[in-house]
């Protein structure tokens, strides 16, 4: 019996001792940090800048004068006088048409005149000497006026024979060859003046209060990449699309070099108003299936944490981007590394002085 005391107590003293022994180790190791290491990213803080009020939107551009040549009469083609892609002056004679007929009769007429003239002339100092009636000279003047009428009328023939350029431009493709036959409104081709071209493009109609003619905006095409061409709102129209809720807008180039009727152009109007906004690098707003995302930073005992939060986003300029809700002016932002992030892991900046 005794003996079974003894061992029992020895027993009790070795496993006594294991147990404290695990103890020991056990708040020991519960004592060690097995979270994941602090994830180093680059930080800035929300700030407030004031921005000019920009609008974006498409259109297509125009030149101010630009026009199809079209025939005023019927005729076949006796001279051309032009050829594709010519630049032309003001009054340049273009086409002719055959007008043999028309200039017979219109020396006939002019001859006809000449002869009313005479009898006007002879007949008015009769009529001084009172050796014919009122009535002979009252038919004289209307001889004469109606001679001047029908002259009038066939040179007014002849002139619509000749096409000729209304304004100074360049002319487009010929659409006609020598010997043509020309119908009432057929086209020859067409005339742009390149040297002054305007765009013109809709915008909504709830920001009809903030437009005036003089306001700047800023133009792009295709065709010049990285080329930004000047332009004023020249003209708004009286009246909204009822279909879009929009306005069209006309806007004239300062400089229009190397620009086209019919291209599309990309536009940035200044509505000349300034924005209090929030802002953040480009850089900050991540994507998601949620959407627009940014992790900020939340401080807790000198440990930074992120979070993710979903934010709405405006118009972006010059790097930076407005964030129209959801971040508020001086919180902490991850600007790059959120790649590595993730909700509630722990960041290090790497300019954390710069945000003590």
């Amino acid at each position: 019996m005794r003996s079974y005391l003894y061992v029992s107590l020895i027993l009790l003293i070795i496993f006594g001792s294991i147990g404290g022994y695990l103890t020991k180790r056990y708040l020991e190791f519960s004592k060690l940090d097995f979270s994941p290491p602090a994830v180093t990213v680059a930080v800035d803080r929300a700030v407030i800048d004031f921005w000019s009020q920009r609008l974006n939107a498409v259109g297509t551009i125009n030149a101010v004068r630009g026009i199809e040549l079209k025939s005023e009469t019927a005729g076949e083609i006796s001279e051309i006088y032009f050829d594709s892609g010519d630049a032309v002056s003001a009054g340049q004679p273009l086409v002719r048409l055959y007008d043999e007929v028309e200039q017979a009769v219109r020396n006939n007429r002019l001859a006809n005149l000449q002869l009313a003239k005479v009898f006007f002339d002879r007949d008015k100092s009769l009529l001084e000497n009172k050796s014919i009636p009122q009535s002979q000279f009252d038919q004289s003047t209307a001889n004469k006026e109606s001679a001047v009428a029908k002259l009038s009328e066939i040179e007014a023939i002849l002139t619509r024979k000749v096409i000729s350029a209304p304004f100074a431009g360049v002319i487009g493709l010929r659409q006609i060859d020598l010997g043509d036959y020309l119908s009432l409104g057929d086209v020859i081709a067409n005339l742009q003046d390149l040297t002054q071209l305007e765009i013109d493009f809709s915008i909504p109609s709830r920001y009809r209060a903030s437009l005036k003619t003089g306001l700047t905006l800023d133009v792009t095409v295709d065709a010049f990449p990285g080329r930004i061409y000047k332009a004023k709102v020249s003209a708004i129209d009286s009246r909204i699309d009822v279909s879009t809720r929009t306005i069209l807008i006309r806007a004239r180039f300062d400089e229009a070099q190397g620009l086209m009727p019919g291209m599309f152009g990309s536009l940035e109007l200044d509505l000349g108003q300034t924005q209090e906004l929030v802002t953040l690098p480009e850089t900050a707003v991540t994507y998601s299936v949620q959407g627009n995302v940014v992790y900020f930073l939340k401080e807790e005992k000198d440990i930074l944490t992120a979070f993710p939060r979903v934010v709405e986003v405006g118009p972006a300029r010059d790097g930076k981007v407005a964030i129209l809700s959801g971040v508020t002016k001086d919180e902490l932002i991850v600007t790059a590394g959120q790649n590595k992030l993730y909700r509630g892991a722990k960041v290090r900046p790497d300019n954390l002085s710069g945000f003590k």
